[in-house]
């Protein structure tokens, strides 16, 4: 069986097909080419067939080889890549992913930006109960003040043991920074270009106690990892935390 294999559910599907597409999952950042030994140790794949299906994506152009022998991934996976990416509509990967943060904690869930020494507030749905914190879509925000500006600090390499905390933890947790009576847990997202922003849950602080922020960090890290993930992200960071990815849409 193959160990890409394990990443995906179980379903009806073509043999043949899922092969091809373990072999093309075996590659990764950290692993960028590898070679004939390396695919097979990855995908358990029989060596006969697994010559026959790279020899396969070679034709086509999904799989490159090197002048050593070993294996890299084709411009044809970049073309479809960039048919994805053309197609993509962040709102809407985003927004079902603040709306289901909101069912799950009646607190108000927003997706800021960076942009220069701000974050902007791009997407935001506001908390049913009656009190609640207030920021507008579009809404210019200081970095330093706030969980949502600190994270996209951490993960933009700003030092300090402060981001090297937030770094380690992947998420962040600020009382009263912007105002006295407001809380807010953050964490990031990525996109296949890197730090794409943060996603917060925000409301007052009398609802942001040590159990109710525990509760909002795991919400948080299982949104980040399903919506970096939809995003072409790289998840590493969230397995670290130990955050298994929920559907994005």
């Amino acid at each position: 069986m193959s160990d890409q294999s394990a990443k995906y559910p179980k379903r009806d599907g073509v043999a043949a097909v899922e092969r091809a597409i373990a072999i093309l999952a075996s590659f990764d950042d950290r692993d960028p080419v590898l070679s004939l030994a390396q695919i097979h140790a990855r995908t358990r794949i029989y060596k006969s067939t697994l010559l026959r299906l790279m020899a396969s994506l070679l034709r086509f152009g999904y799989l490159r080889q090197c002048e050593d022998g070993r294996y890299m991934i084709g411009a044809a996976s970049l073309r479809l890549a960039g048919q994805y990416q053309r197609s993509l509509q962040p709102a809407e990967l985003i927004m079902p992913v603040l709306r289901r943060l909101v069912n799950s904690t009646e607190e108000s869930a927003s997706f800021n930006v960076r942009e220069g020494n701000l974050r902007v507030c791009l997407y935001r749905i506001d908390s049913p109960q009656g009190v609640r914190d207030h920021v507008r879509v579009g809404d210019c925000l200081e970095l330093h003040r706030g969980s949502g500006g600190k994270v996209l600090l951490a993960f933009s390499g700003e030092p300090g043991k402060a981001y090297d905390e937030i770094r380690r933890s992947v998420t962040c947790t600020s009382t009263g920074e912007r105002y006295a009576d407001t809380a807010a847990v953050a964490c990031p997202v990525f996109a296949s270009t890197g730090l794409a922003g943060s996603l917060t849950v925000s409301g007052p602080s009398s609802r942001f106690d040590a159990k109710a922020v525990r509760r909002f960090e795991r919400l948080l890290l299982e949104a980040a990892a399903g919506l970096t993930q939809a995003l072409g992200g790289d998840t590493h960071t969230f397995a670290a935390a130990g955050a298994r990815p929920r559907r994005a849409a």
